[in-house]
């Protein structure tokens, strides 16, 4: 199967053209007009300037040429008041052709310019090239491969493989060049495919924009469907159904799967296979493989890959565990206070313990839970690192205690509940021997005994011992402690409270 090949740019290039022979004024938008919506600039590196008439203030969308990765083209001017003005497109000298769309907003609507400079050229290139440091955004690659994974079957987001390597396809262009008919093309994982398309980077990923379609060669075996691919931790089946046109089906299963994981059995009729695996319990951390299935007709082999996954056990550990924890795909579950909170909308935060800190970043859905500074929540994660610095990665919210800010005199008047928790301060007048931090606080009026005042939250046995020294702590000293309204003999006191923070007396 054969496509026409047709690439938006060229389309420009043809409207350039025919705008040479046409008025000055080629647009219709009635709040802004350009002398031409196509410039054209040589690879040799040049300027070339059109006219904007506008009845309201202009401006170029420079958020939009930043996303683009477009840092060749040079505007002389990125915004203008209503009337006549002047703007000018310089780029420098190029070895391959490039284009950039200029946006123009004005009085609420966009007025397009295409920046054509030369004549793109498609160079042949493996995945590991394209992806690699000398690949460049915004030429043109001609790549063929194995489609691995289709990720929307409307633009055509999908990866492609071939033996360096793998390529993000983002968006897929149609017979007729169109967008947003993926799913007319006929591409099925395991398809054999060549594309030509333009490269960008977003972020740090690196994609194939709005592709071409130039080749097919459809596999000899699908994968119609699966059952199970996302295993609990303590494991079962896992059923794969085939559709071939080869004689028979051949599996493999990597070698570190094989631990894991077998083949439970196989059954064939006529073009049909279903096979079932059975994927033993699991004490580590998430983990997942990528299983082939092979055939041929004896001329041609065609394979096909499918991916299945499997939970974790989920490891209940202390912050400073946590902290000494290799990277990896292990889940922990890990208990502590927020001490400060860096993004609100994504729950980027610093968690801490009895044992120490960990920056979490981000936790899912954390702007609809309502959590703030002091909250103790328990989050399940993996642990991660940026630039060195450890992390949690990928965090869920399990739990949470709210924490009620309180003054003294407040927190006098509460009931006993051993289940509710209040953050409060005072400057300390009398520490009492022993190491569990029994003291007392006052606001100057009111006094209240805090009834041990540990490390942090989640301290057992010795680990709520030596905060006071570990600290300097010393009386004059403000401490805010953390924990729930008790009393001894009728006298009200913080039952078994946490640190979270102290100032010390000038």
């Amino acid at each position: 199967m054969k496509f026409k090949y047709l690439f938006p740019v060229f389309v420009a290039i043809l409207a350039l053209m025919t705008s040479c022979n046409d008025e000055k004024n080629v647009t219709l938008l009635d709040e802004i007009q350009v002398s031409s919506s196509y410039v054209a600039i040589p690879v040799t590196g040049d300027s070339e300037t059109i006219t904007i008439t506008a009845k309201q203030d202009w401006a170029v969308d420079t958020a939009a040429l930043s996303k683009s990765k477009v840092k060749w083209l040079v505007i002389s001017k990125i915004s203008g008041n209503s009337g006549e003005s002047e703007i000018t497109f310089s780029a420098p000298a190029t070895l391959n052709g490039r284009s950039a769309e200029v946006l123009i907003n004005c009085g609420g609507v966009t007025q397009k310019i295409n920046v054509i400079q030369g004549l793109p050229k498609v160079s042949s290139a493996t995945a590991a090239e394209i992806n690699g440091s000398t690949g460049i955004d915004g030429k043109l690659y001609q790549v063929s491969g194995v489609a691995t994974k289709i990720e929307n079957t409307i633009y055509g987001n999908w990866y492609l493989t071939d033996k360096t390597g793998t390529v993000y396809i983002y968006g897929t262009l149609d017979a007729k060049g169109q967008t947003k008919n993926f799913a007319s093309l006929g591409i099925d994982v395991g398809d054999e495919v060549t594309v030509e398309g333009p490269r960008t980077t977003y972020n740090t990923t690196i994609e194939l924009v709005n592709v071409t379609v130039v080749k097919i060669n459809k596999s000899l075996i699908k994968v119609d469907s699966v059952k199970n691919a996302a295993l609990p931790v303590e494991g079962g089946e896992f059923t794969a159904y085939l559709k071939y046109k080869g004689q028979g089906v051949s599996v493999e299963i990597p070698e570190d799967a094989k631990s894991w994981l077998s083949i439970s059995s196989i059954q064939s009729t006529g073009t049909k296979s279903v096979i079932k695996f059975k994927a033993a319990a699991n004490t580590g951390g998430d983990r997942s493989t990528t299983i082939t299935f092979r055939t041929t007709d004896g001329s041609k082999e065609s394979s096909v890959p499918t991916t299945l996954s499997q939970k974790g056990a989920i490891v209940n550990a202390s912050i400073s565990e946590f902290l000494a924890a290799p990277v990896g795909n292990i889940s922990y579950r890990l208990k502590g206070v927020i001490t400060s909170i860096a993004n609100a909308t994504y729950g980027n935060l610093y968690l801490r313990d009895f044992s120490g800190e960990t920056y979490v970043y981000g936790i899912k859905d954390f702007a609809t839970k309502g959590l703030k500074v002091g909250d103790i929540i328990t989050i399940v994660g993996k642990r991660a690192e940026y630039k060195g610095t450890p992390q949690v990665g990928s965090a869920i919210l399990e739990s949470f205690i709210p924490v009620t800010a309180a003054t003294i005199a407040e927190m006098l008047t509460k009931p006993d509940d051993p289940n509710t928790y209040f953050k409060v301060s005072g400057v300390i007048t009398n520490i009492a021997t022993g190491d569990y931090g029994n003291l007392t606080i006052t606001d100057g009026t009111n006094t209240l005994y805090s009834y041990g005042c540990y490390p942090g939250y989640g301290a057992t046995g010795d680990f709520r011992k030596g905060l006071i020294a570990a600290k300097g702590i010393k009386v004059g000293d403000t401490i805010t402690i953390i924990g729930p309204k008790g009393s001894k003999n009728s006298v009200p006191q913080i039952s078994n409270g946490f640190y979270f923070s102290h100032v010390s007396a000038q």
